[in-house]
């Protein structure tokens, strides 16, 4: 072979090789740890699902404690099953009958809970690798971003999608803003936080005493798969009434497993809004929620039992509660529903913002 054959030869093949190397670093980024912290407020988040790994404030006396529940080791969030700190999608939360019709095309999503898809499927944004896009430590507002770039045909999608998250520690609270584009097809898209929350400190048992108020007339009424029915409902005279601050304690029994609903937002997506107030009586510590969407997900850990978290701690049903604010469950398969779809060309935004404070009594 001559020598001009061979050299071309020998470039091919760098070629190949360097090209090899940035794919391979592009599909496997490596799973980390990353830490924010902004005066006595510090967060560790892993871009395992974009999760929330620890969230440490302080109580009504100063002293510290780690609010969120969650493990120790990364290679715990990689086997769990209850969603702890993650970020969820192509679409939280439930879609009947794993299926949607979109523009005329029907897809057949997978099924990972009875025959319908919950929080993405069997492998939703909560179960990949996100690329680590930035990690500011020192900023006035300390931040971390994770990007992911969902395929066409992931969990039978439609479309190729490149979402962001980042999450940055603000004056008393913690904003996260998700994005996303559709790149070439329209598809329904509604991101979430999972976080299970328990302002007592995660390993300070049941939620039950905590004072919760959410700012929703209506909830969008399930039936037995929790899955909506279509219909919207007055929260009046019903145990999902917490339009004034109640005990979760106070309205738990009247429910057979416990809350597990979507509470339509008052004020729609208009702008960002209140959502939720959450008060630990014992540690005085406060949480309000706000966001720019329509529906909220209350949830108080009906089905966690002996899982093994933080420190060895054994999490036991209601130990703690998610506040996800999001678009309704569902409303692929309910065209009176707020729409979820997302066409190219046009971004998807969700913002959220937890305030943090303190009461004495």
């Amino acid at each position: 072979m001559p020598k001009s054959s061979w050299s071309l030869l020998l470039w091919i093949t760098v070629l190949a090789l360097w090209v090899g190397v940035i794919n391979g670093s592009k599909s496997k980024p490596e799973v980390g740890i990353y830490e924010l912290k902004k005066g006595d407020v510090s967060v560790k988040l892993t871009n395992w699902g974009a999760s929330i790994i620890s969230l440490f404030l302080p109580d009504k006396h100063g002293k510290l404690a780690d609010v969120v529940l969650g493990y120790d080791s990364v290679q715990e969030y990689m086997n769990d099953t209850a969603y702890f700190g993650a970020t969820v999608g192509r679409v939280a939360n439930r879609i009947g009958g794993a299926q949607f019709t979109l523009n005329g095309t029907r897809y057949k999503l997978v099924a990972n809970e009875k025959n319908n898809t919950l929080h993405g499927g069997s492998r939703g944004f909560s179960d990949v690798v996100w690329e680590v896009k930035s990690h500011h430590r020192q900023a006035h507002s300390p931040r971390v971003t994770f990007t992911y770039h969902s395929f066409d045909g992931e969990e039978g999608f439609p479309g190729d999608l490149i979402v962001t998250v980042t999450y940055a520690l603000v004056e008393k609270g913690l904003a996260v803003t998700m994005k996303a584009r559709a790149l070439n097809k329209a598809t329904p898209l509604n991101l979430a936080h999972h976080t299970y929350w328990n302002l007592g400190g995660h390993d300070s048992g049941a939620i039950l005493s905590n004072d919760v108020q959410i700012f929703g007339s209506k909830i969008t009424p399930v039936d037995n798969d929790l899955i909506p029915t279509g219909d919207l409902a007055s929260v009046k005279g019903t145990p999902y009434d917490f339009l004034e601050p109640a005990t979760i304690a106070s309205k738990i029994g009247k429910l057979p497993h416990g809350f597990d609903i979507n509470y339509a937002l008052d004020g729609g997506g208009k702008g960002v809004k209140e959502a939720a107030i959450v008060h630990d009586k014992k540690s005085g510590r406060v949480m309000k929620v706000m966001s720019n969407q329509v529906g909220l997900q209350f949830y108080t850990g009906n089905y966690i039992k002996d899982v093994k978290g933080k420190g060895g701690f054994v999490y036991q049903a209601h130990a703690g509660l998610c506040l996800e604010t999001q678009g309704f469950p569902d409303s692929v398969n309910h065209p009176n529903f707020p729409s979820q779809i997302v066409n190219p060309g046009h971004e998807y935004l969700h913002k959220m913002l937890f305030h943090f404070s303190t009461k004495l009594t």
